[in-house]
């Protein structure tokens, strides 16, 4: 369905990487309107399934490296990881695809978040694309259709980590505030924090991270993935790492350490 699409809008299906398929258009409108039809196949076909199928998508616009059949460079790297921050029916993008893109289609973005990744110093600003009525009720933080019903009950546990002291985020204890303030549950002891620079609290079986700081909190998942969020929010995943107001480098403060697990069941 997804290689349909792309030839259809002119795109050239470079290779399969598992269950990923990397491609190329001629132009960041092109790469737009395939993007948000191959959403839109994949839904119609679903519609009905008791297991629907879900792909999420992002994109970057600028030259490539073409090499025997494949292709290479800052622009298919950036790309590789947008895709990687990208959630289940999403489709995200860079700010150089929204300045390609002709007027009408801008109108169908919307900015939600600043990343930082591996490799490269600059920051990316990134914008979800608007392709079905479902999408505009939709979060950067995932599809509420995809919520279990009883996330409430969730048992996971959050553990957070700073120097010598931890604590734990959880159904019981469902809110922590970092920052530099001693009221802080974490007191982080940086003058690039905020007094409360961030707040992190347990809802709907997830664990979110809330920005409310100057300088952002910066994010950096087990697999390399940076993120950075200013007054914004965002869930945590898996493990890695929070900066607070200061970007990841060899002489940066002790960060935070994450890590989400589930906590033995506890039977009556």
């Amino acid at each position: 369905m997804m290689t349909n699409e792309i030839l259809a809008h002119q795109g050239v299906v470079v290779k399969t990487i598992g269950d990923e398929i990397m491609c190329t258009f001629s132009s960041a409108e092109n790469a737009f309107n395939a993007a948000c039809a191959m959403q839109n196949a994949v839904k119609n076909d679903s519609h009905g399934s008791s297991q629907p199928m879900h792909i999420r998508i992002g994109f970057h616009y600028g030259d490539v490296i073409c090499e025997a059949g494949d292709v290479f460079g800052d622009t298919a790297n950036v790309a590789a990881h947008v895709s990687k921050i990208t959630r289940a029916n999403q489709i995200l993008a860079t700010q150089t695809v929204i300045d390609a893109l002709p007027i009408g289609l801008k109108s169908k973005t919307r900015p939600i978040r600043r990343s930082e990744f591996k490799g490269k110093q600059e920051q990316f600003d990134i914008f979800m694309i608007i392709w079905g009525t479902e999408d505009m009720e939709s979060t950067r933080i995932g599809i509420p259709a995809f919520r279990k019903a009883h996330d409430e009950e969730s048992n996971n546990e959050l553990m957070l980590r700073y120097l010598d002291h931890s604590y734990v985020v959880s159904k019981r204890h469902k809110t922590v505030i970092l920052g530099r303030e001693a009221i802080c549950q974490i007191v982080v002891q940086s003058d690039f924090a905020s007094r409360q620079h961030v707040r992190i609290e347990f809802r709907s079986g997830k664990f979110f991270i809330v920005d409310q700081s100057t300088n952002g909190t910066y994010i950096r998942f087990k697999n390399g993935t940076v993120v950075c969020i200013t007054c914004d929010e965002m869930v945590l995943e898996g493990s890695g790492f929070l900066s607070m107001g200061q970007a990841f480098s060899e002489h940066a403060i002790d960060p935070v350490e994450f890590a989400v697990f589930a906590a033995p069941v506890q039977y009556k």
